[in-house]
């Protein structure tokens, strides 16, 4: 079990690519975004560095959730 207080979490965008697959709201073109999110400890120091890839619809710029990632919440 891990227990993180942090204060800010400052999200980075490294990149952005087409993925495959279409929105289910208005059927328009599906964007992966890799961001690297860096966790701060009181505004004092960086605790961790993680990498996630976010879904987002072209379009409507809505964030589409994969079936996968609704078991992990």
């Amino acid at each position: 079990m891990r227990i993180m207080y942090v204060c800010e979490e400052e999200e980075i965008e490294i990149g952005r690519k087409r993925a495959p697959g279409k929105c289910p709201s208005c059927g328009g073109k599906v964007e992966a975004v890799d961001i690297k999110a860096r966790g701060i400890f009181c505004y004092l120091f960086p605790l961790c560095f993680t990498i996630k890839t976010k879904y987002f619809c072209t379009l409507c710029s809505k964030r589409l959730i994969l079936n996968s990632q609704i078991h992990d919440l």
